[in-house]
């Protein structure tokens, strides 16, 4: 009798309670007759009576959501983009978030709060900005202007990062053009540079054989020069060849004695 009512019992209990698994990564909230309890349930075991209440269980980690949008420019042109948001909850707004927004809180409030500041960011900005180095600085923006928004409903945006930005066609061959067009120019200054390098390697080098011939110069002195003349005579004195020699004493002149004339 007693083992039939232990059995009873624990039928009962399992009939009348479940149990559920957070994991890490999640946050539970708990509903019972209707009502929302305000403290979140952190990871682990959770225990519940399934007729009178359920455990909603939500991501806490990092969350990718993917949008592809047109982003408005400054001077009127639509350039479209896939975008990812990079958002996470914070655990402690659980409740308060399912009670005012429900599980569907990305339709509800974040892709309407991206879009809101997505359209007045990238209308302040041409949309050659949104494919040069502009980027990066219009990613910021918009995901501090979506934190003035979610912060205060949980909700902390990590980034903001534009993808596959399709511009314009006609805007696309300007960027283009113009790119080819730096391009040649920043050939042309190299080639300028370049011979302007080699304009004062020629300079530098005329100068310098100016200031040795200079230096040459200054050295022919005229006892030096007489000397000179002395050294040139005694090798010709020396030499086994006839020669007449015409001399002013200085510099020697030598007349080939076999030239016919």
């Amino acid at each position: 009798m007693k083992t039939r009512l232990v059995v009873m019992g624990i039928a009962f209990s399992l009939i009348f309670s479940s149990c559920t698994i957070i994991r890490q990564g999640e946050v539970g909230v708990k509903r019972s007759f209707g009502k929302i309890k305000p403290e979140p349930l952190m990871e682990g075991a959770r225990g519940f009576n399934p007729f009178t209440s359920t455990i909603i269980k939500l991501p806490t980690r990092t969350m990718n959501m993917e949008v592809r949008v047109p982003l408005p420019s400054k001077e009127g042109l639509t350039v479209q983009s896939d975008v990812s948001i990079l958002y996470r909850l914070e655990g402690s707004y659980a409740p308060k978030v399912i009670e005012k927004l429900g599980k569907n809180y990305e339709q509800v409030v974040i892709l309407p709060v991206f879009r809101s500041a997505v359209a007045d960011i990238s209308s302040q900005y041409y949309a050659k900005d949104m494919h040069t180095g502009q980027r990066s600085v219009i990613e910021k923006s918009i995901k501090d202007l979506m934190m003035t928004q979610l912060k205060e409903r949980g909700f902390v945006v990590e980034s903001v990062l534009l993808k596959s930005i399709v511009l314009p066609p006609g805007l696309t061959k300007a960027i283009e053009d113009k790119l080819e067009a730096e391009q040649d120019s920043q050939r042309m200054q190299f080639v300028l540079d370049k011979e302007k390098q080699e304009a004062k390697r020629l300079i530098i080098e005329a100068e310098g054989i100016r200031d040795a011939q200079k230096i040459v110069a200054e050295g022919l002195t005229p006892l030096l020069i007489r000397f000179k003349a002395i050294e040139a005579f005694n090798k010709l004195s020396t030499s086994p060849n006839a020669k007449v020699i015409i001399t002013s004493a200085e510099q020697p002149l030598m007349l080939n004695a076999n030239s016919d004339k």
